[in-house]
């Protein structure tokens, strides 16, 4: 017997804590089915359409964040350059190009293996963490999309630090 072979059974679904949590801050959300929930989340710089879905062949509930960066065919090498510079610094979750819209979404999987759930703050946690990511790097986004520039400038603008004050 293969460990993945174990059978677990789940006190609830998931997704049911993300509408839990979603209900609680008032945020609007559309349930499109048992295993999963989509919510826009308006951010700085864009509003970010989220979504929440329960793998359960994975045991893993998973968010995936897209925002409207439409990416023409001539600049996607340059954008899948800057995905490679974005994903080596951020910590937890990635960036990917959804080639079938051509859209950059955010993607991240919290593990819940062994029946475990899902408790308000780990939810609010995904969810901080996909958009405070996505709002560090539209930016960046928009300018190799929009703006023309190679993945490096683009990266050298959107970390630019300021010090003291004006």
């Amino acid at each position: 017997m293969s460990l993945m072979e174990v059978e677990v059974e789940r006190q609830s679904n998931p997704v049911d804590m993300i509408e839990f949590v979603a209900a609680n801050n008032d945020w609007s959300f559309e349930r499109s089915g048992e295993d999963e929930i989509a919510m826009t989340v308006e951010g700085k710089w864009t509003d970010y359409h989220v979504s929440f879905s329960w793998m359960e062949e994975f045991e893993a509930l998973h968010i995936a964040c897209a925002f409207d960066v439409k990416v023409p065919e001539p600049r996607v090498n340059e954008v899948i350059k800057l995905l490679s510079c974005i994903n080596g610094q951020v910590l937890m979750g990635h960036f990917d190009l959804w080639r079938q819209e051509d859209i950059v979404i955010f993607r991240q999987s919290l593990l819940l293996s062994g029946g475990a759930e899902p408790t308000n703050r780990q939810v609010e946690v995904l969810l901080s963490n996909a958009l405070d990511t996505c709002e560090a790097y539209y930016q960046a986004f928009q300018f190799v999309v929009w703006s023309g520039l190679d993945a490096n400038r683009a990266m050298e603008a959107v970390l630019f630090e300021t010090v003291g004050e004006a």
